[in-house]
């Protein structure tokens, strides 16, 4: 009976540190994703405004091709 206790506390064990690991990959990944949402939200911001100033006709932007044409 001895011998069965320990092969659970040992499982035990190795389920645990498996939880902690993968709580750790899962903590990483949400503030992973929260930056990157609010990397997106700048970005839409930024594309939301060039839109505007697109269908504005805002002499702003360059109309003139790139050097490299």
């Amino acid at each position: 009976m001895r011998e069965r206790e320990t092969e659970l506390e040992e499982l035990l064990a190795h389920q645990q540190r498996l939880l902690d690991q993968l709580n750790s990959v899962v903590t990483e990944q949400g503030a992973e994703l929260h930056k990157l949402r609010r990397e997106f939200e700048a970005l839409r911001v930024v594309a939301l405004r060039l839109t505007e100033q697109v269908n504005a006709g805002s002499p702003n932007l360059p109309h003139e091709k790139p050097p490299h044409y």
